[in-house]
């Protein structure tokens, strides 16, 4: 089998509402598609959502450098997934999100090609239920009280929480949000790197009562060595999350012993290859994994569902963004049931596509 055309798509999705934490607003999720070509009549989907704040990249370099990886990959094996993936870091470093949307694809061919649903081939099994949480975004009190509330009556099993501001905003932010949902659902708390070392065990120390459940990347990246110190002096648990892309970074954060929990995300990791060794690393020391997202449409998204499934250590899902885009291309893929509970498609490969008389709409080239 080799690859003989790749196509690269700019999907522009619009935001049932502008959606806010402490690295900017986002009113749209600028996502490129990929879709891989074989000789056989195999093909693979992919998908990626580029945030600047985090994995530096944008639709336009992801546009850009996806142009340069697809003359790379074309007439190459696309089943030797690692070799493709060698390809693609000799070709550029870093641009972790668009190599995500082609490591997907890539999977998405070997799974069909197998005759497996990608988490079979993933070495995983449908043996556990995956819920999402559904976030509150960063605003006026009243605002992200009210928004808790309707998480809370439409059954979701926690309300992860975006802070990142002031002490005393956050603070106020927190305890309005559990005196209006009472104590039973927990809070998980998304700090997005916005606070100082100091003021993060303030904040987390001010809320020991309040049945938080985690705090994701409370102090800003390149302070990871820091970390440990908001770990030890916290009473709430501690998730990495932008500090944790690679398997480097697992390692490292292991052995500084610097946090709880660890949050991957394929935009972050490059793809499921990474992802995969990050979950063995994560398995062997015990710790729970969230599985995270940007603002990727149900197609992506049905990858992360896939890698969910496929290791132990996974315990949360965070996979509630395509219930906040306004339109939905995708056919087949991951669905979305009562309570935020989730199903994974059962057909062979990653199961989601977009009809390609629609990408031909969007801009696009092919290679």
């Amino acid at each position: 089998m080799i690859i003989t055309q790749i196509g690269i798509y700019k999907v522009s999705i619009p935001l049932k509402e502008p959606f806010i934490t402490s690295l900017g607003k986002e009113e749209t999720a600028d996502n490129i598609v990929v879709v891989i070509h074989t000789d056989t009549s195999i093909k693979g989907f992919g998908e990626c959502n580029p945030f600047m704040p985090i994995n530096g990249e944008s639709m336009d370099t992801c546009y850009a450098v996806a142009q340069y990886f697809a003359k790379a990959l074309k007439n190459k094996n696309p089943l030797d997934i690692k070799k493709c993936i060698r390809i693609m870091d000799r070709v550029i470093y870093g641009n972790s999100s668009i190599k995500s949307a082609f490591d997907i694809a890539l999977h998405d061919i070997a799974a069909q090609q197998a005759g497996k649903p990608l988490y079979q081939f993933l070495g995983g099994e449908e043996n556990k239920i995956l819920v999402t949480d559904y976030t509150v975004s960063i605003d006026e009190i009243e605002k992200m009280v009210a928004d808790a509330i309707k998480i809370k009556e439409a059954g979701y099993p926690a309300i992860k929480v975006k802070l990142g501001q002031s002490a005393e905003k956050d603070i106020a932010r927190i305890k309005a949000i559990r005196a209006a949902v009472g104590n039973e659902i927990p809070l998980r708390l998304d700090a997005n790197q916005g606070w100082k070392v100091k003021q993060a065990i303030e904040i987390l120390t001010a809320l020991k009562d309040d049945h938080i459940q985690y705090c994701e990347e409370p102090i800003a990246r390149w302070n990871f060595m820091k970390l440990k110190k908001v770990k030890k002096n916290s009473p709430i648990p501690i998730m990495a999350d932008e500090c944790c892309c690679t398997e480097k970074d697992v390692k490292r954060l292991i052995r500084l012993n610097a946090c709880d929990k660890l949050n991957i995300k394929l935009g972050k990791s490059g793809g499921l290859f990474v992802a995969m060794k990050m979950l063995k690393m994560a398995e062997k020391e015990n710790m729970d994994v969230q599985i995270g997202a940007f603002m990727e449409s149900r197609l992506a998204m049905t990858a992360f569902a896939h890698l969910a499934l496929s290791s132990t250590a996974v315990k949360y899902c965070d996979f509630d963004t395509p219930l906040m885009h306004a339109e939905d291309y995708v056919q087949g893929g991951l669905t979305y049931h009562e309570n935020g509970t989730m199903k994974v498609p059962e057909t062979i490969g990653l199961g989601a596509t977009i009809d390609e008389r629609f990408l031909e709409k969007c801009e696009h080239v092919i290679i």
